[in-house]
């Protein structure tokens, strides 16, 4: 038996079309990809004018110090829970419909202030606004 071995060529691997298959993987996933910047919020803040209908008669300011003490139109209130609060506002409010004005200290907690919010809640005052000042 003759057995010939035909001297063939090693195999190759062609790169080419391997290239041009990751080429066009390459601009798909730059075309498909979309870039965002972050971007800041852009607010316009409302203006308001002072309510001339408003006096100092119909406003109960409630203010409320670092520590947490409330008072009412400058009363010292003894007790601070929610409930007591309400009460306060009710009687203070005398069956008037009165603009509550908040006054609370830069470093007074958030739980102090959303216990003011939640008194008025109770009972029944939606006119509610902030005391601030200008910055230096």
């Amino acid at each position: 038996m003759n057995f010939r071995h035909r001297n063939s060529p090693e195999p190759e691997i062609n790169f080419i079309p391997l290239i041009d298959v990751l080429l066009v993987i390459v601009i798909f996933l730059m075309v498909s990809t979309t870039f965002t910047q972050q971007k800041q919020l852009k607010i316009n803040l409302p203006s308001a004018a002072a309510n001339k209908s408003d006096t100092k008669d119909n406003m109960m300011i409630i203010s409320v110090n670092d520590q947490g003490v409330y008072s009412i139109d400058q009363r010292v209130l003894e007790t601070v829970d929610v409930t007591s609060l309400s009460q306060e506002l009710k009687m203070a409010a005398n069956g008037n419909q009165p603009t509550i004005v908040i006054n609370a200290d830069a470093r007074a907690s958030h739980q102090s202030v959303v216990n003011i919010l939640e008194a008025a809640r109770i009972v029944n005052l939606y006119k509610i606004t902030f005391l601030t000042q200008a910055p230096k």
